[in-house]
């Protein structure tokens, strides 16, 4: 039987684990250039670790790891414009996807595709926000797409880890 020291630091290892495995793929995302016409259109590996944590750790320990991740990226790899188009992505595609695999309706493939798709639309907001104006909305089209097919790679990907690591995590 463990004790709650024991359990507390297996915890934390864990925790520091998914967030080094996704600053590792944010920074292996960033060198690989991807010409797309359309700004912020990415497949969005770090989300992998997102999307295997939600199903393993739980929401609260997801929710921690993507915020960190997007600030220690954010910090290390970008500025501060693009860590608040991240983060505002992270929140709102962390929300949407806690929601959808709660209700049960959805295996981890929606639950991804769903996230992916908001993640594109906390963006935009926060771009129309910062600009003000809506026409960055023009982009919309092509960033649910990209959400779409991004969201479909990362929850195939992700549900093949899930199964193979599940039984290593305990909540």
């Amino acid at each position: 039987m463990r004790n709650g020291r024991t359990a507390r630091a297996e915890q934390t290892a864990r925790y520091g684990m998914l967030i080094a495995l996704a600053f590792v793929f944010s920074y292996i995302e960033a060198m690989i250039p991807i010409p797309f016409l359309v700004p912020g259109i990415k497949l969005g590996l770090a989300n992998l670790v997102t999307m295997v944590g939600l199903y393993t750790v739980g929401p609260v320990g997801t929710a921690v790891v993507g915020v960190l991740r997007v600030v220690l990226v954010g910090f290390t790899f970008g500025n501060v414009f693009s860590m608040w188009y991240a983060l505002s992505g992270c929140i709102l595609s962390l929300i949407c996807m806690i929601l959808l695999k709660r209700c049960r309706r959805f295996g981890i493939l929606g639950v991804s595709v769903a996230g992916g798709v908001a993640h594109n639309i906390g963006q935009l907001c926060m771009a129309a926000f910062v600009v003000e104006s809506g026409s960055v909305f023009a982009y919309l089209p092509a960033l649910l797409v990209a959400g779409v097919v991004a969201g479909s790679i990362i929850g195939l990907l992700g549900g093949l880890v899930v199964e193979r690591v599940e039984g290593l995590f305990s909540r």
